[in-house]
């Protein structure tokens, strides 16, 4: 008697993520593995299988006929086990959507924002990184990111502008009498690449002032820090002012940066409402019409 295929279930999750995703990298991505490992577990498919299931095409994988049989079946499967789990109250299997948020907009918006969205989608797994501008739309981009807000030049930052908001000088007020020397303007500002680091040396030059470099960091909550110490002024939006920093009057122009959504091309439903959410949380908190 033939013995019945226990085919691999990680195996079927990775083919149907896959397809769906357009890419087994996208997939490698997605659920947490190496391309090598993916690569085993569609071959180990082939192998239980005992025929092949994918042919290449250009630089990726196209399904035979048996592989697009083997396709409709696994979804079904997978279906099924998903709702075993939730029948027996199991976690959610899901593949967890991933977020990407500009550090300024972690301590104003993110915690109504998943509030909102573990109300949506109460069993889904929530990836969050707190990141720098440049890093999280090319992390989007590259697939390791669903969805992400961050700011951009004005017209440069592709995606979905949300809004455009004034950058603004802040600092104490005693700051530059304090730094020894009035024609030096002291600078606290992040590491570069920095689009409001570069907006404050622009102006400054501009305006035929010189600067320095006071401090310099990765961290927003130890720019605020070194700024509040008077170390120097530095250059933000107005939208958030930590105390007793404030917007300092008289300084060169600076001009205004775009607020973007960027989102993934493939993404599943959950990460659409994410994405969804995170653009009206945007629009309600800088009194911009949600889309």
């Amino acid at each position: 008697m033939r013995q019945p295929l226990n085919f691999d279930m990680d195996a079927l999750r990775t083919m149907v993520v896959g397809v769906e995703l357009g890419g087994f990298s996208h997939a490698a991505a997605r659920l947490h593995r190496s391309p090598s490992a993916v690569s085993m577990q569609l071959r180990k498919l082939e192998s239980q299988a005992g025929q092949r299931l994918f042919s290449r095409r250009g630089r990726g994988l196209a399904l035979t006929d048996a592989g697009n049989v083997l396709l409709h079946y696994a979804r079904r499967v997978l279906a099924l086990n998903d709702e075993i789990g939730h029948a027996l109250g199991a976690v959610d299997t899901r593949a967890a959507v991933r977020m990407g948020i500009a550090q300024d907009f972690a301590d104003t918006m993110l915690s109504d924002l998943l509030a909102r969205y573990a109300d949506a989608r109460p069993n889904v797994q929530v990836e969050v990184k707190a990141g720098r501008n440049f890093e999280l739309a090319a992390d989007v981009a590259s697939g390791k990111l669903d969805a992400a807000v961050a700011f951009a030049m004005p017209g440069t930052g592709g995606g979905e502008q949300i809004a455009t908001v004034p950058a603004a000088w802040l600092g104490c007020p005693a700051t530059l009498s304090r730094s020894g020397t009035r024609s030096t303007v002291p600078l606290a500002v992040f590491d570069g690449p920095c689009l409001f680091r570069d907006m404050a040396i622009d102006s400054l030059s501009r305006a035929g002032l010189t600067w320095r470099v006071a401090m310099a960091t990765p961290s927003l909550a130890s720019l605020w820090c070194g700024t509040r110490a008077g170390l120097g002024v530095t250059v933000r939006t107005p939208l958030t002012v930590p105390a007793p920093l404030s917007v300092l009057t008289g300084a060169p122009a600076l001009g205004s940066v775009d607020i973007v959504l960027h989102r993934a091309d493939r993404c599943s439903d959950d990460a659409h409402v994410l994405a969804d959410l995170l653009r009206d949380c945007v629009s309600t908190q800088w009194g911009v019409p949600g889309r």
